[in-house]
């Protein structure tokens, strides 16, 4: 597996062609910001969720009268890809539909995974091309995981909109209809293990497009994802870590009818057009 560098003079970032993953963010001064991937707590680092986020019911979805097979999250972190373009400060990853992907998703397509290091921020930009003659649809989403290296209590995610925050309640990796809302005072949530006992928080339409992490009230770090509708925000009970994580569509509901086209949330990519978005990182 190979990894990839890039860097400006305030920032690094290394990748696995492996998932064209992030798995270090350094500042200036070597400190890093993303979780190391102990596989005891998760052995992952901020792997990119493709063609699906989250989980179908029996994770299978019909197309055309034909019932197939994806994993939670997709397959695209499972799979190496190319390097495209490669500068000092950025670099372009593309993963290409091809024989074995074909039988889990029957769909062709280009996923490029571009990486941009101005000043302190990196940008992540996500491009889903449409290489069929047939409507493409997919769910993408980011899941960086920000290291927590003092005591998790010590953590507040700062919302830029609204002092209350409704979730979806997960059931068996499945978004269930009940829904749960927290009061932030301050726009801040205070971070304990409990919130997270029953699985990620899943904000659907969240109406807060940035969140920005405090140390001690001091804040750290800041995830902007304005082109995103929807945030999971996920640790392991006990883990030193929190993932903020932008999407575009979130796991099966129970009304779901198991057909890809109607499924909630799904994007839909006319023939030889594409879908673009991005969202940023910011050391502060």
């Amino acid at each position: 597996m190979t990894t990839i560098s890039i860097n400006n003079d305030q920032i690094t970032a290394q990748f696995k062609t492996l998932g064209a993953e992030l798995f270090s963010l350094k500042d200036k001064n070597n400190k890093e910001f993303i979780w190391e991937g102990n596989p005891n707590f998760w052995g992952k680092h901020s792997p990119i969720l493709f063609p699906i986020v989250g989980s179908l019911k029996n994770n299978t979805f019909e197309y055309n009268g034909t019932s197939y097979s994806l994993p939670r999250h997709g397959f695209a972190r499972e799979l190496t890809f190319e390097v495209i373009d490669k500068k000092e400060d950025s670099v372009i990853f593309s993963l290409q539909s091809n024989e074995e992907t074909l039988k889990k998703y029957p769909f062709s397509f280009e996923l490029q995974l571009s990486y941009t290091l101005i000043d302190c921020s990196l940008h992540f930009g996500y491009k889903v091309i449409n290489t069929s003659d047939s409507l493409l649809p997919f769910s993408i989403g980011g899941h960086p995981a920000f290291a927590l290296p003092k005591a998790f209590e010590k953590y507040s995610l700062q919302f830029n909109a609204s002092n209350s925050l409704t979730y979806h309640l997960l059931e068996e990796g499945l978004i269930s209809n009940q829904t749960k809302t927290i009061e932030i005072p301050n726009q801040q949530l205070n971070l304990e293990y409990q919130l997270f006992e029953n699985d990620a928080l899943v904000f659907k339409n969240i109406p807060s497009k940035s969140v920005t992490i405090l140390e001690e009230n001091q804040p750290i770090l800041k995830v902007d994802y304005t082109d995103f509708p929807d945030l999971g925000v996920w640790t392991p009970v006990n883990a030193p870590f929190i993932c903020i994580e932008p999407w575009f569509g979130y796991s099966d509901t129970p009304n779901n009818s198991g057909k890809i086209i109607e499924k909630e949330g799904i994007q839909l990519v006319e023939p030889n057009s594409f879908f673009q978005s991005n969202y940023t990182i910011t050391l502060l």
